[in-house]
C-alpha cells in the first residue's frame, strides 16, 4: 500500500509541476495583450483580394455574410467574392447567385471537407486571367466587418504574408454555451492572438478570417486536407519561417454552436484534428526551434499539443484529489502527516493563488475588449463547466484522431451585419 501510496504522490507531483510551468508560461505571455496599441494609420489600397466562402448546405445564412461582403469599405474593382458551393444539396448557389457571387459548386464524395474544397478552389484561382494579392477564407455562417479589407492591406503592406483577423461572436447571448464560447474567442482574442503579436511571435490561423499573398500559397501549396487545415497550415508557414500577423480591427462574427451536443462534436473535431497534426508537425518544429533556438518554433509546437496538455491539467486535477483525500485519511489517522500535511498545503499555495489570479483575470481581459456586461458575467460564473468538458473531449480527440471523417455543423442564426454594427 506505502509503494503504491509513493507512486500516486510522485506522479501527481510530476503532474502538478508541469502544469504550473505551462500554466504560467501562458499566463505570462498573456500580460503583453494588456497593453493594445493604436493603429489609426491610414493605409492606400492597394492589395487586390479574392474572397473565398466555402458553404454546404448553407441556404439559410449564405446571404448574410454576402451582404456584408459586398457592404466593405474597400474599392469594389480591388476584390471578387467567391463561393463553394461544395457537395450542396440545398439552395445554396441559387441564393448566392443571387447576391452576385462567383459561384464554384464541386462535386466530390470521396473529398469532403473544407480543406479539401478550398485546395480545389485555389487551383482554379490560380489558372484565372485575373491576378490577385492576396486570397481571404471564410465560412458561410460569418459577417464581416466593413473595415476587413482595410487592416488586411494594411497589415499585409507592413510586410506580413499571411493575417489572421479578430474572431468575434455573432451570437453570444443565445445559451450559456454560446456564451461560453463567446468568452473563450473573447480572450483568445486578447490573451493569445494579441498578446504574441506584441512580442513579436506568430499568432495562429482560427479557420476563418484570415488572408494569404498568393505568392506564398502557390510556393507553399496548400495541402490542409486535415480536420483542421488551419493549425496544419500554421505549423507549415511558422516552419517555413513565416509569422502569421494579427488583425485586432479586422473583425469576423461567426456564429457559435447552440447546444452542448453540437459543441461537444464540433470540439472532438478540433481535438481530434489537434492530435493529427501535433503527431506530424510536434517534432519537426521542436527540432527545428533546437536547431536554430527560434522560439517562435518552440512555441507554435506548444500550441500544436493542446489536447495533450488539456488531458494533463485534467489528470492533474484527478491525481490532486485523489492525493487530498489519501491525506486527509492518513492525517485523521495518523498525527504524524500534520507536518507532511501543511508541507503540501504550502506547495499548493501557488495554485490557489493562480486559479484566484484567473478568475479576476479574464473578466478584467473582457473589460478591456469592452465585451463585460451583466449576462456574459452570469455566463462566466457557469464557465468552468464548459472548460471542465474539455478533459473528456480532448481524451477522445487524442483516441480517435486517426478518423477523418468530416462532420458539418448546422448554421440556422440569419443575422443581418447591421444588427451587429449597432451592438458593437
Amino acid at each position: 500500500m506505502s509503494i503504491f501510496k509513493e507512486i500516486i504522490l510522485n506522479a501527481s507531483r510530476v503532474l502538478t509541476y508541469m502544469v504550473y510551468i505551462i500554466s504560467i508560461y501562458y499566463l505570462c505571455i498573456s500580460f503583453f495583450g494588456i497593453w493594445k496599441r493604436r493603429d489609426e494609420q491610414e493605409v492606400e489600397p492597394k492589395n487586390s483580394f479574392a474572397l473565398i466562402v466555402a458553404a454546404h448546405n448553407e441556404e439559410i445564412v449564405i446571404k448574410d455574410i454576402l451582404e456584408s461582403l459586398n457592404g466593405l469599405e474597400y474599392p469594389k474593382e480591388l476584390y471578387d467574392v467567391f463561393v463553394i458551393a461544395d457537395n450542396c444539396t440545398d439552395k445554396t448557389a441559387i441564393k448566392a447567385r443571387e447576391k452576385g457571387a462567383l459561384v464554384y459548386e464541386r462535386v466530390d464524395g470521396s473529398k469532403r471537407g473544407k480543406g479539401y474544397a478550398l485546395e480545389w478552389m485555389f487551383r482554379k484561382i490560380f489558372n484565372m486571367k485575373r491576378k490577385y494579392d492576396a486570397i481571404a477564407i471564410f465560412d458561410a455562417d460569418n459577417l464581416v466587418h466593413k473595415n476587413f479589407l482595410k487592416e488586411m492591406n494594411k497589415q499585409l503592406s507592413r510586410g506580413y504574408k499571411v493575417v489572421q483577423g479578430y474572431l468575434d461572436s455573432k451570437n453570444p447571448y443565445d445559451t450559456w454555451i454560446t456564451g461560453s464560447y463567446s468568452i473563450a474567442f473573447w480572450t483568445c482574442n486578447r490573451m493569445f492572438q494579441l498578446a504574441r503579436s506584441n512580442l513579436g511571435l506568430s499568432t495562429q490561423l482560427g479557420g476563418t478570417g484570415f488572408c494569404i499573398n498568393t505568392d506564398i500559397l502557390q510556393k507553399l501549396g496548400w495541402g490542409a486536407t486535415c480536420l483542421t487545415e488551419d493549425l496544419e497550415f500554421t505549423c507549415k508557414l511558422v516552419l517555413y519561417g513565416y509569422k502569421i500577423g494579427w488583425a485586432h480591427n479586422a473583425i469576423i462574427y461567426d456564429e457559435k454552436p447552440l447546444t452542448l451536443f453540437q459543441s461537444w462534436k464540433q470540439r472532438k473535431r478540433w481535438m481530434q484534428g489537434f492530435a493529427d497534426v501535433s503527431s506530424r508537425y510536434f517534432f519537426k518544429l521542436i527540432k527545428k526551434s533546437i536547431k536554430t533556438f527560434d522560439f517562435v518554433l518552440f512555441d507554435c509546437a506548444l500550441y500544436s499539443i493542446q489536447p495533450i496538455i488539456t488531458v494533463l491539467i485534467g489528470l492533474s486535477v484527478v491525481s490532486g484529489g485523489v492525493q487530498y483525500l489519501m491525506r486527509t485519511y492518513h492525517l485523521i489517522s495518523n498525527f504524524n502527516t500534520v507536518v507532511y500535511s501543511v508541507n503540501f498545503n504550502l506547495l499548493t499555495i501557488s495554485a490557489v493563488l493562480l486559479s484566484i489570479l484567473q478568475f479576476i483575470y479574464t473578466p478584467f481581459m473582457l473589460v478591456l475588449e469592452k465585451k463585460l456586461d451583466l449576462k456574459i458575467f452570469f455566463y462566466y460564473i457557469v464557465y468552468p463547466i464548459y472548460a471542465i468538458t474539455w478533459f473528456p473531449i480532448s481524451v477522445q480527440g487524442i483516441m480517435n484522431k486517426n478518423d477523418k471523417e468530416w462532420s458539418h455543423t448546422t448554421h440556422s442564426r440569419s443575422i443581418k451585419i447591421k444588427e451587429l454594427e449597432k451592438v458593437n
